[in-house]
């Protein structure tokens, strides 16, 4: 059969991990399937996933409701083949100038506390964001 490909190890970071990064997380290990393992942090976790987080992926048929609010730790950035921010500070200040993996900054705008449209609209625009780098680094 031949050796398996390693999957690649992609870290999504916002500020809270409630929103914003754990959709990305949702959407990577969905269209990845196989051929990303996706994790994601904030960096000041608020320790729990926004309900209308949830709620909006469960719309779209990714269930996310296991997931957990993580702090974003050295350990993660180093783990990581790829950084993608969305919107909380710059990949190049976050991580270590001995990182060698590939960075994003998505400019995304955080719908906590927006209207439902707003959400809807956040969460097509990551999914959507999601597959271009899948299909870049798949």
């Amino acid at each position: 059969m031949g050796h398996s490909k390693r999957l690649k190890k992609i870290l999504f970071v916002c500020v809270g991990n409630t929103c914003r990064s754990q959709m990305a997380e949702g959407f990577a290990n969905h269209y990845g399937k196989g051929k990303i393992d996706a994790r994601s942090a904030g960096t000041s976790a608020a320790g729990v996933v926004n309900r209308y987080t949830i709620d909006a992926m469960k719309e779209i048929g990714i269930d996310i409701s296991g997931h957990d609010s993580v702090q974003l730790t050295r350990e993660m950035i180093e783990w990581a083949d790829v950084v993608v921010t969305l919107g909380c500070c710059t990949a190049d200040t976050l991580c270590p100038v001995s990182y060698d993996g590939k960075k994003y900054d998505w400019k995304v705008d955080d719908p906590l506390g927006r209207p439902w449209e707003f959400m809807q609209k956040v969460r097509d625009s990551i999914g959507q964001k999601v597959r271009e780098l899948i299909d870049d680094e798949g």
